[in-house]
């Protein structure tokens, strides 16, 4: 007999939720839990990057009432069995990843398992477990950083992965966290194509693919979604919003090292259409990024096609995800700091892409998009899967 399950997939980098402590966190749950009332799922899993924001040292308190705040919340009174696990443990810097993740059961969902990695095998989930820390003896997740000699040119930052693995009637799933390297300067990103900040972030998806399929653990259809820091190929993006203009490469006095480049239209009294710093992006007609969701740059979203022979994504119909405005009063403006790109991704095996059930019925079809559009939510907007999880009950 076929099964049902409503199941709501949540990817949030939240870093400016502790940044900006009070501004934005209440209306920021208040969307969440509006969407939570939308779709009516039986399992939740949200999956945070930044906890605790930069000055996580300061903030980390506040990070763990946001995420009490969550669990106690009445709109989600009928969970009745909550896991969370938050890696706060910033004195081990070889370890630390600063992701946190939440799972939610309902009352109504009963044949529902979790694995412990060690033992290899699955147990019910019972009641509510919170595990804050460093998360390296907890044996019912997997964490890692990074290795550092991922990125020798960089500054080693607190990036890495975490696994969790389920049963749902009779179905085994694996649900990855993921936060990926950022574009630490525009100028650099558009040196090359793809820049050399893709092809770091390739090679560590590349790794986290890897470890979710060896062979420690029997492999099972997975999930992974998080800050991926996927960026436009900002090389051809410049080049096709500067076509008709002139571009001026400005370089410092002291070095042949480029400061900024500037594209001025050759009408209009050269006004500057483009102008670039290392952590600066300012174009003209921003609205383009906004216009018909963005579609039309959709081609210049590239990273996520070196992984067509493992991973698919429904299709993106929401506008990118980073870098709006940390500005309660301009929810959809974005902040000129970085080209906006599609960063949070909810991205899934083959194989759980066959367990999504397509219906027309849209409180069960499948809906790929953004919580709180119109509310300012931080830098970036929350990224949400809903569908129905197809299984076999026996």
């Amino acid at each position: 007999m076929e099964v049902f399950t409503g199941v709501l997939l949540v990817t949030a980098n939240v870093g400016s939720l502790f940044d900006n402590v009070g501004e934005i966190q209440q209306e920021w749950l208040q969307e969440l839990y509006k969407t939570v009332n939308s779709y009516k799922p039986q399992f939740i899993a949200l999956h945070f990057q930044e906890v605790g924001g930069k000055d996580y040292m300061v903030n980390m308190g506040h990070a763990e009432h946001f995420l009490q705040c969550i669990e106690s919340s009445e709109d989600m009174r009928d969970f009745d069995r909550v896991c969370t696990y938050v890696d706060n443990h910033f004195q081990a810097e070889d370890s630390f990843t600063a992701l946190g993740s939440m799972y939610f059961i309902h009352k109504s969902l009963k044949n529902i398992y979790q694995y412990d990695f060690k033992v290899k095998d699955f147990q019910a989930v019972q009641g509510r477990s919170k595990y804050v820390g460093s998360l390296l003896e907890v044996t019912t997740v997997e964490k890692e950083k990074f290795p550092k000699n991922f990125w020798p040119d960089f500054k080693w930052s607190r990036k890495g992965f975490m696994r969790t693995r389920w049963i749902i009637h009779n179905q085994g799933l694996d649900l990855v966290n993921v936060h990926l390297f950022h574009d630490a300067s525009n100028l650099i990103a558009c040196n090359s194509s793809p820049s050399i900040y893709s092809s770091n972030r390739k090679n560590a998806l590349r790794y986290v693919m890897n470890r979710i399929s060896d062979s420690r653990h029997t492999s099972l259809p997975f999930f992974v979604f998080g800050d991926f820091n996927f960026r436009l190929d900002t090389l051809s993006l410049v080049q096709h919003l500067s076509t008709a203009a002139d571009i001026q490469t400005v370089k410092k006095d002291s070095s042949n090292e480029v400061e900024k480049i500037i594209c001025e239209e050759k009408d209009n009294d050269h006004q500057v259409l483009l102008h670039i710093e290392e952590k600066l992006f300012t174009y003209l007609h921003q609205a383009v990024f906004r216009e018909d969701n963005g579609r039309a740059l959709l081609r210049f979203d590239k990273e996520v096609n070196a992984f067509d022979d493992v991973i698919r994504e429904e299709a993106i119909t929401f506008p990118p995800s980073y870098p709006y405005s940390e500005e309660y009063a301009k929810p959809t403006q974005y902040m000129n700091t970085r080209c906006p790109a599609w960063c949070d991704r909810i991205l899934m095996s083959y194989a759980a892409q066959g367990l999504l059930h397509k219906s027309d019925d849209w409180e069960k079809g499948v809906v790929y998009n953004t919580v709180g559009p119109n509310v300012c939510m931080g830098d970036h907007k929350p990224v949400f899967l809903s569908f129905s999880l197809k299984t076999n009950e026996h």
